[in-house]
């Protein structure tokens, strides 16, 4: 297994464990890396210093140097201010509004037609659909995450 700081485009730093090198480099050609913070797919490796063991450590000792040398802050706690006001936004969204999936531009319309009831939702469009409610007139924005999606 192997460790890497990862980066995305709007410099979230967060760490992730692959099973070698090449998967890592699979993963990333295919698309397949997230931020963790954000779910942005434009994500890279970060400058990281290697974690070497220093000279006549044995195997049962280097873990051990590792952990103790290894950042404190824990990986959920916000990096800055603007990424804990984001944390606390996502949470007011996600507590107060439906999530209707892949259904929110259907939702949206049939509000604003008056044919379901008005209420909080939040969800995922395709461009082009997302433009149309916009178009239309209908009052959507996008919201700066990914919704959270139920892994495995």
């Amino acid at each position: 297994m192997i460790r890497y700081t990862l980066i995305c485009d709007q410099d979230h730093r967060f760490d992730s464990w692959f099973q070698s090198s090449a998967a890592y480099s699979t993963l990333e050609k295919a698309g397949h890396l997230a931020c963790a913070v954000c779910g942005s797919g434009d994500v890279k490796r970060a400058l990281m210093a290697p974690s070497v063991p220093a000279k006549g450590n044995t195997k049962d000792e280097a873990p051990q140097k590792a952990v103790a040398s290894a950042d404190p802050a824990p990986l959920s706690a916000p990096m800055s201010d603007a990424e804990a006001a984001f944390t606390r936004m996502r949470k007011e969204v996600e507590e107060k509004s439906d999530y209707v999936g892949l259904s929110f531009a259907s939702e949206a319309r049939k509000m604003h037609e008056g044919d379901a009831p008005e209420r909080p939702i939040y969800g995922e469009a395709k461009l082009d659909e997302a433009k149309k409610l916009i178009e239309d007139g209908i009052p959507v924005a996008p919201l700066p995450f990914m919704p959270k999606r139920k892994t495995n």
